[in-house]
C-alpha cells in the first residue's frame, strides 16, 4: 500500500477542494460487499473503553486509497455527524474521536462522491476490556528447573502475556534449599518482573519452617487433607491463624522479600484458598490491595471428594462460580459486598480455578461463560492459574498453552477482541473502591 501522511485540517473539511463542501447528511446504503478498488488502513474492529487500569481507545484513524475519479470520501459512524475525509496524495484520511460512541457493534460506512450506496462497510466494536489474569501458586519451596523453562516458553509463545507469581516465602526458610539455589531463583523471578512485567505477589501455605521464623507457634491440627493433622504445616488451613498472627506472617514474608530485593507484595492467594474474614482483614491491615482466594470450588470435587479441602471451600466460597466478578467483601462475610462496611481489599475470584483441576474444554467454556463475543459495558475478569513444580506434567502444561492460544484468538493487541492480559495489582485499578 502506498505510504502517505495524514493532514490535520484546521476547519474540519477541505472546503470545496473536491466538489461538495459538506458530506451528504443521509447515511448511505450498505454495500453487499466491499469494493476492492478501495483499500483501507488503520481501522480497528475493537476500540476498548478506558478504565483505571488502561486508557480509552477513543480515536479512529483511517486511511483510504481510492481509484482515479474519486473526488471526495465521506465516513458515517453511527451517532456521529458524517465526516468528510481529508484529501491526501493518493487517498483520503480521517482522525476522529469516538469518545461519545456508546457500547455496541457499530457499522461504519464509507461513500465516494456523495453516492447513496457505500463502497465499504466496517464493524467497529466499542467494548470494555476482558481482563485475563494468569497466575502461579508456588506451593513448595522449589519450583524446579523444568517449570521455570516452561514458564519462559509461555512468555515466548504468547506475546503480551503477564503472570502474577504468588511467590513462596518458605523458599528462604526451608533448610533443603541451598543458598546458591535461592540466589538462582531470585535472579529468575526478578527477570520476570523487570523485563517481562510480571508481578511478584505472595502465596502462603503455613509451612512450619516459615511460620516459626515469624515467632508464631505452628498449627498442625487443622489439615485440609489429613484427619490426624500435618506436622509440616503445609496442608493446614490458613484460616487457622487469627487476624493478629496472620498479620505477623504477612510482615515476616514482607521482611524476607525486602531482604531479597523482591519488593513488597501487594496481592495474595491463600494456600488451599483457605482465607476467611480474619485473613482478609489482616491483608488490608498490611496494605494489600487484592486477594484471589475465592474459589470456583465445584471443579475440585473430582480430585478431592469427601475431603476437608472440598468441604471448607464449598462452605466458605459457596456462591463463587464461573462468572463471579471482583467485589469488595464485607467485614462480616467474605462472600458478600455491603457498601459502607466493606474491607478495603478487592476480592478477584479464582473463577478459572487452576489448570490442574479442569480440562482444556472446561477452561475454554469458563472463558466463554464470561464473554459471548459481543461488546459489553464494564470490565470483566477471568482468573486462572497453575502450580509450577517438577510434578506438574506435560499434559497440564499443554492445557495452559492451549487455553492461552484460545485467549490469544481474542486479543486486543491483535485487534481480535477485548482480551487484555493483566496482573492482579494492575486490575484493581479497573475496580475502584466503593
Amino acid at each position: 500500500m502506498r505510504a502517505w501522511t495524514l493532514v490535520v485540517a484546521l476547519a474540519g473539511s477541505l472546503l470545496g477542494c473536491f466538489g461538495d463542501p459538506d458530506p451528504n447528511p443521509n447515511r448511505p446504503t450498505a454495500p453487499a460487499e466491499n469494493d476492492p478498488a478501495f483499500t483501507t488502513d488503520g481501522l480497528r474492529h475493537w476500540y476498548l473503553l478506558g478504565d483505571g487500569a488502561r486508557p480509552a481507545m477513543d480515536q479512529v484513524t483511517a486511511y483510504i486509497t481510492a481509484p482515479s475519479g474519486t473526488d471526495f470520501v465521506d465516513a458515517y459512524i453511527p451517532d456521529l455527524p458524517p465526516i468528510r475525509m481529508h484529501g491526501q496524495d493518493g487517498g483520503f484520511a480521517m482522525d476522529v474521536s469516538i469518545a461519545s460512541l456508546g457500547v455496541g457493534a457499530h457499522e461504519v460506512l464509507f461513500s465516494a462522491n456523495g453516492s447513496n450506496t457505500a463502497f465499504a462497510k466496517w464493524t467497529l466494536n466499542r467494548s470494555a476490556a476482558y481482563y485475563v489474569l494468569v497466575s502461579t501458586d508456588y506451593d513448595f519451596s522449589e519450583p524446579g528447573t523444568t517449570s521455570i523453562d516452561l514458564m519462559d516458553a509461555l512468555h515466548r509463545d504468547h506475546p503480551g502475556l503477564v503472570i502474577t507469581h504468588f511467590w513462596p516465602p518458605y523458599t528462604y526458610t526451608d533448610p533443603m534449599v541451598t543458598p546458591e539455589r535461592r540466589d538462582e531463583l531470585d535472579v529468575w523471578i526478578k527477570k520476570q518482573r523487570d523485563e517481562l512485567h510480571d508481578e511478584i505477589a505472595l502465596h502462603i501455605h503455613p509451612w512450619c519452617n516459615f511460620v516459626e521464623t515469624a515467632g508464631i507457634t505452628c498449627i498442625t491440627d487443622q489439615s485440609t487433607v489429613y484427619p490426624a493433622g500435618d506436622t509440616t504445616g503445609y496442608t493446614i488451613k490458613l484460616s487457622a491463624y487469627e487476624r493478629e498472627p496472620m498479620g505477623k506472617l504477612l510482615q515476616q514474608a514482607a521482611t524476607i522479600f525486602g531482604q531479597r530485593g523482591l519488593g513488597t507484595p501487594k496481592t495474595f492467594r491463600a494456600g488451599g484458598w483457605t482465607a476467611d474474614a480474619n485473613t482478609l482483614l489482616a491483608l488490608a491491615d498490611n496494605g494489600y490491595v487484592a486477594d484471589t482466594s475465592a474459589l470456583n470450588w465445584t471443579y475440585i470435587k473430582e480430585e478431592w471428594p469427601n475431603s476437608e479441602l472440598l468441604n471448607w471451600n464449598m462452605t466458605h466460597w459457596a456462591t463463587i462460580g464461573d462468572t463471579t466478578q471482583p467485589y469488595y467483601p464485607s467485614i462480616s462475610d467474605p462472600l458478600v459486598s455491603t457498601p459502607g462496611s466493606n474491607i478495603n481489599l478487592l476480592e478477584v475470584p479464582d473463577n478459572g480455578v487452576m489448570i490442574d483441576y479442569v480440562s482444556l474444554e472446561q477452561m475454554n467454556a469458563i472463558f466463554d461463560a464470561n464473554w459471548d463475543g459481543a461488546p459489553f459495558a464494564g470490565p470483566r475478569t477471568l482468573m486462572m492459574g497453575f502450580h509450577p513444580s517438577e510434578s506438574f506434567g506435560l499434559s497440564q502444561w499443554r492445557r495452559v498453552h492451549g487455553f492461552l492460544d484460545y485467549a490469544d484468538m481474542h486479543s486486543s493487541n491483535r485487534d481480535l477482541g477485548p482480551v487484555v492480559y493483566i496482573t492482579l495489582s494492575d486490575v484493581t485499578l479497573a475496580f475502584p473502591g466503593q
